[in-house]
């Protein structure tokens, strides 16, 4: 019922920035939260960033904080990750996802984009 779609990823230098978006369709993002996480492989997939129905609410994971900001803007039903200061060990597939009952557990996560490539070489 509710699509997500992931845009803005790509390869940059150490220390460049990237600006990812998630494009929602089927129902406003105003009615519900909506998180990225990250997947390298071989890893886990990591919660990286949340943020609530208002937008007053934000949320980071603590290798992020100060580098990245997540914004949204209801009126395009859009959802923002700014990264800053990209290092290495950035470099992951990003999703966004929607309507958690849990904002730190992917599992938890109702509405999932097909992701996006970040590769962040040194």
């Amino acid at each position: 019922q509710v699509q997500l779609v992931e845009s803005g990823g790509g390869l940059v230098q150490a220390g460049g920035s990237l600006r990812l978006s998630c494009a929602a369709s089927g129902r406003t993002f105003s009615s519900f939260a909506v998180g990225w996480f990250r997947q390298a492989p071989g890893k886990e997939r990591e919660f990286v960033s949340a943020i609530t129905w208002s937008g007053s609410n934000t949320y980071y994971t603590d290798s992020v904080k100060g580098r990245f900001t997540i914004s949204r803007d209801n009126a395009k039903n859009t959802v923002y990750l700014q990264m800053l200061s990209l290092k290495p060990e950035d470099t992951a597939v990003y999703y966004c996802a929607a309507y958690p009952s849990d904002y730190r557990d992917y599992k938890t996560y109702k509405h999932w984009g097909q992701g996006t490539q970040v590769t962040v070489s040194s």
